[in-house]
Order: C-alpha cells, then structure tokens, then sequence
C-alpha cells in the first residue's frame, strides 16, 4: 500500500489549525490517564521537546496523506502504514524514539485524525463508565461508582469545540452560540450531552455515559453483590407473572441496567415496543420494536416526544411496552398502557425513594395537561404499577437495590405500599466501605398469588425474617 496521498488544502487547514503550537507551545497532544502511562513515558523524556516533536510529526503526515481516501482502509492498516511514514520522519528528524514512545505516537495520530482524540483512549477503558470534561484541561472518569481527575486534556477550547462538533454532526445535529446545548449519541450507542458558550462559562462541558459492550444480566448482578440471589428470584417471578415494574433511583445508580436485566426474563414470544430519549436498552428477545424520540431540527419543528411514541406504540400491537425513562406528561400514557391490557410493562424514573417516586408520576401526571384530580392521578398509579424496585449507589460507589416494594391500593386519598425486601446499612469500615445486608421484612406479596397462576412457586422461606439473604 502507497501512503504517499497529497492532501487537499481544506481538510489540511481543519486539522493543522487544531494541531499547530501556540506561543507557549502547547498542542493537542491526548494525554492518557495516570494508570495507564508508563512512568518513564510520562516523565523521562523531555516534555516539550516531545511536544515539538509531535507538531512536526503531525505536520509532516498532513503533507503525505490524504484524509479522504483512507475511509474504506481499517485502522490496522491506518496503523502499518502511519507507523511506517512515522518511522521514516524520524529517521529524517534524527529522532530516537523506544517502541512503547513511537506506538503511542501512533495511536495519538490516528485517535486525533480518525477518532475523539484524547478521549479515545477512555472510551477504550472498560472500566470507565462516565467521561465528564470540564473544560479543556479539566476530565475526569468514573471506575466502579467512584469519580476520578485523569491527566487527559485539550489544547484549548477550539480543539474541545472541533471533537463535540464531530459527535454531534455525525448524529445530524449542531452545537453554537445560537443552540448551546444537545444530547447525542456515538456509534457505539454511549449517550452524550453537551453544553457549551455562553451558558458553559469556563469552557465547553462534555458528559459522555458509556454503553455497556457487555449485557448485565440479573447472575451478573447477584455476583457484583448487587442483591442477594433469593431477591433475585422473586424479580424472576415478578417479570415472569406479568407483574408492572417501577424502577426508581438517582443519576447513575444503575436503573437503565436494572431495566436490562429484569428484561431477559420476558418471554420469547412477548412483543416488546421500547420507547427512549437516546436508545441505551440491550433486551436479548428476537420480537423487539425500538423507538427512539426526535428532537427539534433548527426551525424548531419536527420534534417526536416519548408521549407520542408511547400513543403511537398503543397500536403496535405490543405484549409490554418498555419506556426507558418517564420525565413528563407520558407517565400518563404509560399508567393508561399498564391499565388497559399491557401487563407486565416496565419504565424508570429518577426519585430517591420508592415513595418519592409515586409522588414524581403524580406530577407528571399534572404535566399531561389533563383535568385531574390529585385521588384519581393516584388511583391511576395504584392500579397500574405492581412493584417499585428501588435502586441507589452507595458512598463507597457500590450499586445496590435498596428496597422491594409492592403496592397494594388506596386507603382513603394514600396509595398503600409495602416493602418486601430492605438493604440495611450497618457500619462502615476504616477505607470507607459500607457494611450492611438485605433481609426480608417478613410480608408476604400479594404478587405470589399471580406467580402461581403462572406456574411459579415461591418458597415461603424467601419472604422470613429469619432467614440470612446474602
């Protein structure tokens, strides 16, 4: 393969522009994270010197390649041949480079031609689940529920403006002075938010939630410590039986991947409707219809709400109807879906409690626009939602289901509910760990009486007080 393709002028200048050295020769140079940088990479090598370095690497590559061709060459490929020019221009530049220093040279051109540039490199980190850019020097992660400043870092605000720009373009959409801010999604299916000036004063923000390449189901969870393998099995039966399940929970505190896991006990032959804001669910079923909400185009029109998609998802024939997250008015349409034939559907909401949570779907009832009254929006909820399963994260960054509830009915203008299953915290330890156990409350659910009809026996022993869960 010939990788001596001239570049055109335009495309040249786009690049160039983000790469060359301002007078205190800084570049956009990705910085990985601490724990990923060998030591003597890092620090053993002459910082600006290296920084020269890269600027007329990067310089002399735009001189030889041309960016539009190489969109149907992998990036191996990219790599080889890149690899090659770079160890020619160092041969030329009578530059020493160990092999650890010339791969990462590598990878940095290919990242900030073909990729997200610095942030490439997270995004590869299975570890990292959140990526929260501050700025263009300011990034930190989230690993296992716990958040983290990394050393990765822009050149400059404009080089920060050039990757948003190249996320949200890819999706259709735009980011400027004139519509500072938008949700987006990459082609791995993460979900990304971005705000920027005038309402982002220090510099552009970025927020970029992972997708998960490896499904969580409920075994998954059960091993991380999540809840215990009895509650486990009656989340089983509840799914199984048709029950309607609420997951509540704060930002991050694992509901979309609860919603998963619940998921994969549906029944192979159910057709499913799921309804989203950015598509995140991974359902294993084969009859699945995915709908996804639209957001406005520049003239402020052809928006699709969830609220529409979950009327229109009424004549789609479905078995359950999946949304991925109530915020408004359509918690009414989905409360209706649940009463009229759709058992066994599931949504999210962002509540702190399982309480609360009730209190949010009365509000959103209230933004739907319909006369009614604050007993009937609870009469509604009553008879709709089965079972609210509470999710949150810990201080220690653990995720935990922190109760199994069931509603049971209305006593006067109060929805009655009842927890079945508690997580307990206890003590913590000197690094911080909280110690603490789910146990039964000693009530047994309503809900067992549909999980028989269905075929499945609950042992009594789940549902002691008496006995150790986990």
């Amino acid at each position: 393969m010939k990788w001596s393709l001239k570049q055109s002028t335009s495309a040249q200048a786009e690049v160039t522009e983000d790469l060359a050295p301002e007078a205190s020769g800084h570049i956009a140079t990705p910085t990985k994270v601490t724990d990923t940088v060998p030591a003597e990479v890092a620090t053993g090598r002459s910082s600006n010197r290296m920084l020269e370095l890269k600027v007329g690497i990067h310089h002399a590559l735009l001189d030889r390649i041309n960016l539009s061709s190489l969109d149907k060459i992998s990036r191996e490929e990219l790599r080889k041949g890149i690899g090659e020019i770079v160890a020619e221009l160092l041969i030329e530049k009578d530059e020493i480079l160990n092999r650890t220093e010339r791969e990462e040279l590598v990878s940095d051109i290919l990242d900030e031609l073909f990729g997200l540039g610095p942030l490439e490199p997270l995004l590869q980190d299975e570890d990292v689940t959140d990526i929260l850019v501050n700025g263009p020097s300011s990034v930190f992660v989230e690993r296992f529920g716990i958040l983290e400043k990394v050393r990765t870092e822009f050149k400059d605000e404009r080089h920060l403006m050039r990757i948003i720009q190249k996320i949200v373009s890819a999706v259709g959409r735009r980011v400027d002075e004139s519509s500072p801010f938008v949700d987006a999604r990459l082609a791995d299916g993460s979900r990304v938010n971005a705000i920027v000036a005038p309402l982002a004063i220090d510099g552009s923000l970025l927020s970029i939630r992972k997708f998960a390449k490896k499904k969580i189901g409920i075994d998954r969870l059960v091993e991380l410590g999540s809840m215990p393998e009895p509650m486990a099995e009656v989340l089983s039966a509840v799914v199984k039986s048709r029950r309607n399940v609420l997951i509540s929970g704060g930002t991050g505190s694992g509901k979309t991947t609860m919603l998963n896991a619940l998921s994969s006990f549906i029944d192979q032959k159910h057709r499913i409707v799921t309804i989203e804001d950015s598509a995140e669910l991974q359902l294993q079923q084969d009859h699945v219809a995915r709908l996804e909400t639209r957001p406005p185009n520049i003239e402020g029109r052809g928006e699709v709400t969830q609220r529409d998609l979950v009327k229109n998802a009424l004549r789609m024939r479905p078995d359950r109807i999946i949304v991925g997250e109530v915020r408004a008015g359509e918690a009414f349409d989905m409360l209706q879906a649940m009463n009229t034939g759709h058992d066994g559907s599931m949504t999210t909401i962002h509540a702190n409690t399982a309480r609360d949570s009730l209190s949010r779907l009365e509000q959103m009832i209230g933004m739907s626009g319909i006369d009614i009254t604050s007993k009937s929006s609870r009469a509604q909820i009553a008879s709709a939602i089965n079972v609210v399963l509470q999710v949150g994260r810990l201080s220690d960054g653990r995720r935990k289901v922190l109760s199994l509830s069931e509603i049971t009915g209305m006593e006067g203008d109060v929805v009655t509910m009842q927890d079945i299953f508690q997580f307990r915290i206890r003590d913590r330890t000197e690094d911080g760990q909280v110690v603490g156990e789910h146990e039964a409350t000693g009530i047994r659910p309503k809900f067992l009486e549909h999980a028989k009809a269905a075929g499945i026996n609950l042992p009594s022993e789940l549902f002691r007080t008496d006995v150790r869960l986990s």
